[in-house]
């Protein structure tokens, strides 16, 4: 794959979404069904590793720009990622007074809706290929319940299902050593 079909591929999902992980429907479409450049377990990997780090939550295109095509795709990537940012400021400059406008408001609500569909639209499919055994389904129903349970910060709960997820997988190799 070229490095400019590559930009072009990233750029698409990076200039439609609005938060972060809505850009992975459009990402997964275009790498992993129809160019075949990405393996779905690279893209759940690159989305781990973004979702580990401090920073936006789109990071994720940087490391799938480098799955794809090394170096020069991370890079690549990472030209994607910031494009948008730097059309957007001086579109706002000049459309920002109409931004309470009914109609304007309206359209932005619309999007709003639509990216937490392609949200939706994105975890079922990465949740199939992550959730593949008990251990795993036992930390994520452990998480979800403690998210919604608790006022525990999300740091905490990420970093005990890390060590909950370590911890198991030491065990079963011991007991497969063993």
């Amino acid at each position: 794959m070229s490095i400019s079909l590559l930009y072009w591929l990233l750029l698409q999902g990076t200039a439609t979404s609005f938060a972060g992980l809505t850009s992975l429907p459009v990402i997964q479409e275009a790498l992993v069904n129809q160019h075949h450049v990405l393996s779905m377990a690279q893209l759940n990997e690159a989305v781990a590793l973004s979702r580990s780090t401090p920073g936006p939550m789109g990071l994720y295109v940087v490391s799938v720009g480098y799955f794809v095509a090394g170096v020069p795709g991370a890079i690549c990537g990472w030209l994607a990622m910031i494009t948008p940012a730097l059309f957007i400021m001086p579109l706002l400059y000049f459309v920002g007074r109409a931004i309470d406008h009914p109609r304007i408001s309206a359209v932005l609500q619309s999007i709003v809706i639509a990216s937490a569909g392609l949200l939706l639209a994105s975890a079922v499919p990465l949740a199939r290929s992550g959730l593949t055994d008990p251990v795993t389904w036992g930390i994520a129903l452990a998480s979800l319940a403690l998210l919604f349970g608790t006022k525990l910060d999300t740091l905490w709960i990420v970093l005990g299902g890390a060590a909950a997820a370590l911890t198991a997988r030491g065990l079963l190799l011991l007991a497969a050593l063993g």
